[in-house]
């Protein structure tokens, strides 16, 4: 009898073990099964809201809307949706970035190649003139005819080697000149800054020329958000480096806080510009805010000082009748209309954008 009791145990607990394991496998099925329903109906949701504002249901703009309703949702959902977006990221932005710049440090490489090869030709004349200079002294001082033989000699053999060595230099210049126009042809084509890790002035320009086409075709708002440091805070501080680290950490949390929709660049001088496609003033003031709020709680420290980091921020509506130079301008009014009121942001338009929103 013990033995048979023993082996009912034993089957007992295999039969428990399985049964929780069971339990387990349909909780973690049954919760992924509800993402997945969940994650379903917000993409009807997206595509709903793309149709009911008369825009074609392109990759474009269903990742565009897919990315503002998203704002709205419950936290729990923003972090799944987040998770499965991270594991699709193909990175493609960051890979060009990296691609550009291991072209510039190439040519920076072949510029140092360059100057090594000039100094040697340099030295090679310069030892051409000293052992000339030295074989007439040798002349003068003996009348050894086997000595000024091998004296000649050896002047024949270095010029031989100068002659090489120019010729060479001079191939290692016309390669350098290759190098250049076609660094210069990549840097023209370029659409990253170095310096900050985001999309440069040309970029910017290209996608708003593209946004204002989009815009007369459909119709929607489209916002540009201009930023910089605060300009009082930059005054304050003398030491250019250390503005430029304030500037770059403003980059990064331009980052941290866009979203993968926004276009966000270099305007220059340490200056950015936002574009927010699909997004109107309201939705853009409110941007800014959380912007604003992002860098006051952020704090540089600067040897034993610890300084916050505030910035001006400028708003202007993307008009297609405006060029593109007419809509930076006014975020750069906008930027100055906010020094003046003495707040964080300001808005900046056109007379008959004005006139647009009040009817």
């Amino acid at each position: 009898m013990p033995p048979v009791l023993r082996g009912k145990g034993r089957r007992n607990i295999s039969s428990a073990n399985v049964g929780d394991e069971e339990l387990r496998l349909d909780a973690k099925s049954s919760a992924k099964k509800n993402a997945d329903t969940e994650l379903e109906e917000y993409a009807k949701e997206v595509l709903t809201a793309i149709i009911k504002d008369n825009l074609p249901p392109t990759p474009n703009n269903y990742s565009l809307y897919f990315d503002r309703l998203l704002e709205g949702k419950s936290e729990s959902f923003k972090k799944q949706v987040y998770a499965i977006l991270e594991l699709e990221e193909n990175n493609d932005a960051e890979s060009t970035i990296i691609l550009e710049q291991n072209l510039k440090q190439g040519f920076s490489s072949v510029k140092n190649i360059l100057s090594v090869a000039a100094n040697l030709y340099k030295n090679m004349s310069l030892m051409v003139k000293i052992l000339d200079k030295r074989k007439k002294e040798l002349l003068e001082v003996a009348d050894n005819v086997g000595v000024t033989s091998v004296a000649k000699a050896l002047e024949s053999d270095v010029e031989k080697l100068n002659t090489i060595v120019k010729k060479q230099s001079m191939q290692i210049k016309q390669f350098y000149e290759e190098t250049a126009s076609i660094i210069k042809k990549v840097e023209q084509e370029s659409i990253f800054d170095d310096q900050y890790g985001v999309y440069n002035k040309r970029y910017l320009f290209a996608k708003i020329e593209k946004e204002q086409e989009l815009i007369k075709e459909f119709g929607h708002h489209s916002t540009l958000i201009m930023i910089e440091l605060a300009r009082d805070l930059k005054s304050s501080i003398h030491n250019p480096k250390v503005i430029k680290l304030m500037t770059r950490t403003i980059a990064r949390l331009l980052l941290k806080t866009s979203r993968r929709s926004d276009i966000i660049a270099h305007y220059g001088k340490g200056i950015f510009v936002m574009l927010l496609q699909h997004t109107d003033i309201e939705s853009a003031k409110k941007a800014s805010e959380r912007l604003c709020e992002l860098v006051s709680n952020s704090n540089f420290f600067l040897a034993d000082k610890e300084i916050q980091l505030k910035v001006a921020i400028g708003i202007t509506e993307i008009d297609p009748s405006n060029s593109v130079e007419e809509s930076i301008v006014l975020a750069m009014e906008a930027v100055d209309k906010a020094y003046e009121e003495e707040t964080c942001y300001a808005v900046k338009l056109k007379e008959q954008q004005k006139k647009k929103k009040e009817k």
